[in-house]
């Protein structure tokens, strides 16, 4: 085989080494273009998404920390009594007026008809005070013509006594002269005395028959006292009466408790036979159709939220394609730390700083809730824009 001359080979190696760098010089002129164009579009879409965000961040205020509450009703009895009868399950919708539960009313009716009893009774009284008033009213005149009778028979014995008197001074000055016996002088004198008592006796009676008017007076003016200025309604024992068969009335229809609203029975805690205590909570109402959300913003998020500032929700429930709408209608009083059974001591040395969150309450729409119901604790995302535009 012949050698290869060395001249030869230089040449070749230095000839594929040029064609090398041609190649790579052509290659790179080729994808600059494209490079610069992916280049270009990158730093777009990154300035595109740096500006929405600055824009969308800078209007709207997002928080997970949301949860659905409603203003329920707690039912809780006003009399005590057995249950007898309870007409409803949890998860029931129950309309406003319609019978949740029954007690045993058989002491509540006996009540009643005692209180019922004692009103007609009051009734009956006032009337026989006031039919008394008029008897009342002729016994004072009664008593004022005997009066009149018993100071005419002083009268009498006035004149009875002087005419005794004038025959005792006269037969007294003929006895001295012997022209009267002593018998006529002691029929005399007898007469006298008796004259002279009866005189006394009249004038008793006279005081009598005024004492007697008094006291007739006086009666009558008590009776007039309990009937003056009202009537069979307004009689103070009749209207006491009254009120006390209503409150008879009262305690009789509360045992049968209804529903205070619309809404979904929960919590059902009483069962037929079980005596219930006078506020004893027995179930609670839901009211679905009305809830709202509660969302507990961080501290640093509420700076320019505002009441009327309108927001969008989503509900784990129904996913992120359904978006509930609703509006900002105002803040809670404090934070939950401030209200906890055991509120935080900031004022200790081991101190450290936690962002907290206020309950923000955010009314829903009635009619998109109509269409997708939502129930008492589930989680929602919210949204509120804080732009001012949309406020409603």
């Amino acid at each position: 085989m012949a050698e290869r001359d060395p001249i030869e080979t230089l040449t070749g190696e230095r000839e594929e080494v040029e064609a090398t760098e041609a190649e790579r010089s052509a290659v790179a002129k080729s994808t600059s273009p494209r490079r610069k164009v992916m280049l270009g579009l990158t730093g777009a879409m990154l300035l595109a998404g740096g500006g929405w965000y600055a824009l969308h961040d800078g209007s709207h205020v997002s928080t997970d920390n949301a949860y659905v509450n409603a203003d329920s009703a707690q039912v809780t009895p006003l009399v005590s009594a057995a249950v007898v009868d309870v007409p409803v399950v949890n998860t029931q919708y129950v309309r406003r007026g319609q019978v949740l539960l029954r007690l045993d009313d058989s002491d509540a009716k006996l009540a009643f008809e005692r209180a019922e009893a004692a009103y007609f009774k009051a009734r009956r009284e006032f009337a026989q005070t006031s039919a008394t008033g008029g008897s009342l009213a002729a016994e004072v005149n009664a008593r004022q013509a005997d009066i009149g009778q018993a100071r005419a028979q002083l009268t009498a014995a006035e004149a009875a006594f002087a005419k005794a008197k004038i025959d005792l001074d006269r037969r007294s000055q003929l006895a001295q002269s012997g022209a009267v016996s002593g018998d006529e002088l002691t029929n005399v004198r007898n007469a006298f005395t008796a004259a002279q008592s009866n005189l006394a006796v009249a004038r008793a009676a006279v005081v009598q028959a005024e004492a007697k008017r008094g006291a007739a007076r006086e009666t009558w003016a008590a009776n007039q006292a309990l009937i003056d200025g009202s009537s069979a309604d307004t009689n103070p024992d009749v209207a006491a009466a009254k009120a006390a068969l209503d409150q008879a009335r009262l305690d009789l229809e509360r045992t049968v408790i209804r529903a205070p609203i619309d809404g979904v029975v929960t919590n059902r805690q009483v069962q037929i036979g079980q005596r219930i205590a006078t506020g004893s909570p027995a179930m609670t109402i839901v009211p679905v159709g009305s809830v709202y959300v509660d969302a507990n913003f961080k501290e640093g998020q509420l700076e320019r939220v505002r009441p009327g500032q309108p927001a969008t929700l989503t509900s784990d429930l129904y996913g992120s394609g359904t978006t509930f709408h609703g509006k900002v209608i105002g803040f809670a009083g404090g934070t939950g730390s401030a209200f906890a059974l055991i509120p935080a001591q900031n004022a200790t040395g081991n101190w450290i700083k936690v962002v907290q969150r206020l309950p923000v309450r955010i009314a829903l729409d009635p009619k998109e809730l109509a269409g997708h119901p939502l129930r008492v604790g589930l989680s929602m995302d919210a949204t509120i824009d804080v732009s001012g535009k949309n406020a409603r």
